[in-house]
């Protein structure tokens, strides 16, 4: 979302169950859903070393060709190789070392089977040819491919999106989280008078006569879904923010009559990154650059390239998704979509199931950009207003290995379990080392819910399992059952997991305090029945 959820658009989707990608309600997989969301035999044996993707953009047709050149090392003998690209985009040929290969089609999986003896160690790479119509975008960021749109002056103002349904919806690539590619060159041709813009920094624009070459250079790992084409009558202006690691080149591609709208605008982003630099670590793409660019569609985390299309508004299309009036300090675009850029593209989940990591800590962003500018009363204002859309219709964590998401309260109920955990640890300091650990022991780094939880665990010092199958493997709310009477408060901890002994801060009297709550009853002796759940908790009373 990243990608982003909308409460009213949300149950739009899911009432006409029409989305074909981010946040599809699914039950029952098929044997594409597993050769797409699997790590099969035919993918494992190579590692992505590096892709050169060449495709000409032909808007008056709505037509793409090009070739991608996957290169890759052996990690163990085998003679097929897995490559994914969705109808009707069409693979045409594959070739190594000059030679066509044999090409075994299955649906979205193409399994090429290679003629040279494939050596433990060898660095190789092939070329695919493909060309076609890519499906095009209906409701673009959720669902995938192809805006092909027109700007206010009736040029071609066109853009990529894919999370979810996959990167192969555009290109022929591997289509797995669990795989970045080391780096990558993107290079696009189309029409003469419109620029595009994608990941990496741009090397250098070919004048081929009536359409110009761009060629962008990703020095960094990145996610397939991650990859955009982005092109429209773009204006560019940029600074260098001063940064933890140093000088950070900040570029706006936005369409030339909104440039001076933008130069004001914009500020958000250097605002964004100095508060997100402070709770998170360094920006983790120095080398590539930070861009935001206008596209016409709501927004995306694409890595280096964040796409924007909020309309030049605070708060999400301006409204406020909290209800408190601090989602209008910000545009909701700017914060959520760079936020991802410290937790989806470079800390990314192996499996779309754990799709919680992204937009869970992302969302939680939000939170501590209040927090840095605003106070902590502010961002936790925030955060516990957005509890109101938690519909806990499913688990955060979805099925694995068949493409399939968590529920779409992974946003929401995301975001305020984490800022359940930042009570628990009771020291904000350690709290901020906490986060900034995250992003540099996972540096660019592919991960499991596993790995964050065991590395909450380790840091917090607190056992978390019981915390974490609470609140990512079921819908249950923990609710503090309670009663006072003649002077003794006797409590408990009630619809919860196996093991559930969260610790919890409650006013008795006016005096803050903590609760010790197990599954069985305790109780305490007080001297008023005024009894108060701290907020900051995600949480439910119930008083008998």
């Amino acid at each position: 979302m990243r990608t982003i959820v909308f409460v009213l658009f949300t149950l739009f989707i899911f009432l006409n169950g029409q989305s074909q990608g981010l946040l599809t309600e699914k039950n029952n997989f098929t044997h594409q859903d597993t050769l797409r969301g699997s790590i099969t035999p035919e993918r494992e044996w190579w590692d992505l070393t590096y892709y050169h993707l060449d495709v000409e953009v032909k808007p008056d047709a709505k037509f793409i060709s090009g070739k991608n050149t996957i290169q890759y090392k052996v990690l163990k003998p085998h003679q097929v190789m897995q490559i994914d690209l969705q109808p009707p985009l069409q693979i045409t040929k594959v070739l190594q070392d000059g030679e066509e290969l044999q090409i075994r089609h299955d649906g979205n999986a193409h399994f090429v089977t290679l003629i040279n003896q494939q050596k433990i160690g060898t660095v190789n790479s092939i070329d695919v040819f493909y060309e076609g119509q890519p499906t095009e975008a209906k409701r673009a960021p959720w669902d995938g491919g192809f805006s092909w749109k027109k700007d206010h002056n009736g040029k071609d103002f066109i853009a990529t999106s894919c999370q979810g349904l996959g990167a192969s919806v555009w290109w022929p690539n591997k289509d797995h989280m669990y795989d970045e590619v080391d780096s990558m060159l993107i290079s696009i041709t189309n029409p003469k008078g419109l620029t595009n813009v994608s990941n990496g920094r741009l090397r250098k624009l070919i004048d081929n006569g009536d359409t110009v070459t761009s060629h962008w250079f990703v020095s960094n790992p990145i996610n397939n879904y991650g990859v955009n084409i982005n092109i429209g009558d773009y204006a560019n202006f940029s600074e260098v923010y001063k940064g933890e690691k140093g000088d950070l080149d900040m570029n706006y591609y936005v369409l030339k009559d909104n440039l001076e709208k933008a130069k004001a605008h914009f500020k958000d982003a250097p605002k964004m990154m100095e508060a997100f630099e402070y709770w998170f670590g360094p920006y983790p793409f120095y080398e590539d650059s930070f861009k935001l660019v206008e596209v016409p569609y709501l927004g995306m985390e694409h890595q280096s390239s964040v796409t924007y299309g909020n309309q030049y508004k605070e708060g999400y299309l301006g409204r406020d998704l909290s209800g408190t009036g601090w989602g209008l300090k910000f545009d909701f675009i700017i914060i959520h979509e760079a936020g991802h850029e410290w937790f989806a593209n470079n800390i990314t989940n192996k499996d779309i199931a754990d799709m919680w990591i992204h937009e869970g800590f992302t969302s939680y962003s939000e939170n501590l950009f209040l927090d840095y500018y605003y106070g902590k009363e502010a961002s936790a204002d925030y955060v516990i207003g957005t509890r109101k859309n938690i519909q806990n219709d499913k688990p955060l964590i979805g099925y694995y290995d068949v493409n399939n998401e968590g529920s779409s309260d992974m946003y929401y109920k995301g975001e305020n379990l984490i800022h359940t955990l930042r009570q628990l640890v009771e020291d904000d300091q350690k709290w901020r080392q906490i986060l900034r650990g995250l992003s540099s022991t996972f540096y660019h780094q592919t991960v499991t819910t596993k790995q964050i939880e065991d590395y909450l665990s380790e840091q917090t010092g607190i056992d978390l399992t019981a915390f974490f199958n609470q609140y990512l493997r079921t819908i249950k709310i923990p609710t503090l059952e309670y009663r006072i009477k003649k002077g003794k408060l006797k409590y408990r901890w009630i619809n919860t997991v196996e093991n559930f002994d969260m610790p919890i801060q409650v006013e008795i009297n006016g005096k803050s305090e903590w609760l010790f709550p197990k599954m069985k009853w305790q109780s305490k002796k007080v001297a008023s029945e005024d009894f108060i759940i701290d907020r900051d908790f995600y949480v439910n009373a119930k008083k008998i």
